[in-house]
């Protein structure tokens, strides 16, 4: 099967573009499903090893990189997914699988050797990952996301704020886990679509003075250590 990879674009934003962009997006393009008024809670464990490989590669912009995380929503615990996330030469890709809660406790407790004999090889090469590279869940990351979908050109919009940390805390399935504001963390619009961007989402994600960068809710949540 091949790699399809995805073009991401990502705009930093303020609060008066975030007024002006959710109004677009709601006049051109539908909203997620999923979203419960609109919206809903991400939290991500995110994963590194002990030298932060994973933090070091984004800060210096490694061409080819991955990273792992497992996430869930609204605090439910019913789904989770594991996720890894690679990029290449500016192009994005992500593999998922899904977890229980049991499993995802487990694999932030360090019991781990279970992994190896899953029938899901994302849980083997994060096992793999996890023995040999000494990948571990390093803090957890908390935002709100407002989705939008195009179905031509399969493309997805959101719209993220009120990015949050843990620290160092990894307790992903705990509701009292503490989180704070990951410094003055920005809104971002994070843009994505397969081989076209149709030219009415391109005239609706612009902004003026806004320019298509990089930026990572792992990096911005990790400036206090």
């Amino acid at each position: 099967m091949a790699i399809r990879y995805r073009h991401e674009w990502k705009h930093v934003l303020n609060y008066e573009d975030l007024l002006i962009l959710r109004q677009r997006l709601r006049a051109v393009m539908e909203s997620d499903p999923h979203a419960v008024d609109g919206r809903y809670e991400i939290r991500s464990l995110y994963f590194d090893t002990p030298e932060d490989k994973a933090l070091r590669e984004k800060i210096d912009g490694v061409n080819m990189r991955e990273k792992f995380r497992i996430r869930l929503y609204n605090r439910d615990p019913s789904v989770i997914h594991l996720e890894k996330k690679s990029k290449r030469n500016g192009l994005g890709t992500k593999y998922s699988a899904d977890l229980t809660a049991e499993e995802a406790q487990k694999i932030v407790d360090g019991d781990i050797d279970w992994m190896l004999f899953s029938e899901r090889p994302l849980v083997q090469e994060l096992y793999c990952k996890m023995r040999y590279q000494g990948l571990r869940p390093k803090t957890i990351v908390d935002y709100t996301r407002e989705p939008f979908i195009y179905r031509p050109g399969n493309v997805r919009a959101t719209l993220d704020y009120d990015i949050r940390t843990g620290l160092d805390c990894t307790r992903l399935l705990d509701p009292q886990a503490v989180t704070i504001p990951a410094g003055d963390a920005p809104i971002l619009l994070e843009v994505k679509w397969d081989e076209y961007l149709p030219s009415i989402i391109r005239d609706v994600v612009s902004v003026a003075d806004r320019r298509v960068g990089s930026f990572s809710k792992y990096a911005q949540s990790r400036i206090y250590g």
